[in-house]
């Protein structure tokens, strides 16, 4: 049975997490995929493409990727690689303390260029990725000009 997993499964958006594939055949190609969708409505995808090792386990921060949006080893790859399906879009947070970007991670079978039916799921999970630490508390700064948030911690 494949699976897919990150640790830690909730975290602050500067932190690393560890994204592992455990349960594939030796030397088997997949394709990894992490999305998201902004409070837009936008959606944002990075994949990359990787060959199993010996015990059928892939891990980002130690196989290198073969192709996709990136190529290497960049154990935070996925993440940092997001690109918007639409033009001309950035991806910016606006509710920082009040919820998470959920960031959808799944492992195809194969190389998947464009994700479409024909395509098998192998696994899938979800990682938080907040930009605020509990306890933290948000002030607005106004004044004259200037406009920021003073962020205190607990």
């Amino acid at each position: 049975m494949v699976e897919v997993t990150v640790t830690p499964q909730s975290s602050l958006a500067d932190r690393a997490v560890q994204v592992v594939v455990r349960g594939l055949s030796p030397s088997q190609l997949v394709t990894l995929r992490a999305w998201l969708t902004d409070e837009h409505g936008e959606r944002f995808q990075a994949r990359a493409f990787y060959r199993a090792d010996e015990a059928g386990e892939v891990d980002a921060a130690r196989h290198a990727a073969l192709g996709g949006n990136y190529a290497g080893v960049w154990p935070m790859g996925l993440f940092w690689f997001l690109q918007p399906d639409s033009l001309f879009r950035r991806l910016v947070k606006r509710d920082v303390a009040g919820s998470p970007f959920l960031v959808h991670l799944e492992v195809f079978d194969g190389l998947c260029l464009v994700t479409g039916p024909q395509d098998k799921l192998l696994a899938a999970c979800t990682a938080e990725r907040w930009y605020v630490g509990p306890g933290v508390q948000r002030v607005p700064i106004r004044e004259g000009r200037v406009r920021g948030a003073l962020l205190l911690p607990p």
